[in-house]
């Protein structure tokens, strides 16, 4: 018997949920290729461990962009791996699938993220919008007749939503997330220190010393190596977390921008159930030190990081699969 999975197909990592099972694989989303022959030679984490380190003729791929397929091909192969890597096929069955996309894809790409999942395996493929899966997996009842914000922060968007009765009632989706902060944080160390550094290196600033606020009571420091921009040597700088917040400051606002913009067009019964009930910080993103606080004094309303952040889209894809099992009629976003 095959088992129903929900997989978060992200910019930056896949996460697939397998009924029963909860969370089995977070993988980035990456696939080494051999230029040359075509071959995919590694993929996950083994090919992330690749990026920034590879010869010329080998290269790490990124097949999703802003949370959209951008190489069709290559996402089909990573997720066929994944499925394949999980065993989750039946003898005679293939699994129901349920997967997520960002809630301002246009039809050519929500057909092509559910092509991929049916081509790497799936039975029946379900397509749901992403905010609204992260609310689930965050543990919000989007079914009762209230108001729900979730603000679900990924690499390549950021999905903001407001959900009521099991649907999105108002919703923005902006293509810069956790991706756009590491090529600030990349721009600011060079134009600052001179210093050119990779991929891995911001995002590895980002997580240890990453704040969205300055706060000259708890400076952060690390030491950041790369290659100077002028002599071309290696060389080794310390940044504090201050810089840091300077360099994502734009980021930040613009997701704080989006989520008033989304919070002004909503009937008002809806904005005061957000008041009482506050807003859900979901995906990478919530990881962010004092993000909760920075949206919070912006909006003036309560934010929750949510338990497992980064685990949300993945189990909620899960729950609502079962959900949508059990109550045939009510259908998903996009079934095939």
């Amino acid at each position: 018997m095959a088992k129903d999975i929900g997989i978060d197909l992200g910019t930056a990592n896949v996460l697939i949920y397998v009924a029963g099972k909860g969370i089995v694989l977070n993988e980035p989303s990456v696939v080494a290729v051999d230029t040359r022959t075509g071959k995919v030679l590694a993929v996950g984490s083994e090919a992330y461990r690749m990026v920034g380190r590879t010869p010329s003729n080998i290269r790490a791929i990124r097949p999703l962009k802003d949370g959209v397929i951008s190489d069709f091909d290559i996402t089909e192969e990573m997720l066929t791996y994944f499925i394949n890597k999980l065993d989750v096929k039946g003898f005679m069955s293939k699994p129901k699938i349920m997967i997520c996309a960002p809630t301002n894809v246009t039809e050519i790409e929500r057909n092509a993220i559910m092509q991929a999942a049916e081509k790497a395996g799936g039975g029946q493929v379900y397509l749901e919008e992403e905010p609204k899966v992260a609310a689930v997996g965050a543990g919000m009842d989007i079914f009762q007749p209230r108001g729900n914000m979730v603000i679900d922060m990924g690499g390549g968007t950021s999905d903001i939503a407001i959900i009521s009765l099991g649907d999105i009632v108002a919703s923005k989706s902006i293509r810069v997330a956790g991706d756009k902060m590491n090529t600030e944080i990349a721009g600011y160390i060079k134009q600052k220190h001179n210093l050119i550094i990779g991929e891995h290196t911001a995002e590895k600033i980002k997580i240890e010393i990453g704040t969205a606020k300055k706060d000259d009571s708890d400076v952060k420091t690390l030491e950041v190596r790369g290659r100077d921009a002028v002599s071309g040597m290696p060389r080794a700088v310390t940044i504090d977390s201050n810089e840091i917040a300077e360099a994502i400051h734009d980021t930040v606002q613009l997701i704080i921008s989006g989520a008033k913009e989304v919070l002004e067009v909503i009937p008002p019964e809806l904005a005061s159930d957000i008041v009482d009930r506050g807003i859900m910080l979901t995906g990478g993103g919530a990881l962010l030190r004092n993000i909760d606080q920075v949206i919070a004094d912006a909006l003036t309303v309560p934010v929750i990081i949510s338990e497992n952040p980064l685990d949300n889209v993945a189990k909620g894809a899960g729950i609502l699969l079962e959900h949508y099992i059990k109550n045939p009629k009510l259908k998903a976003k996009d079934q095939k």
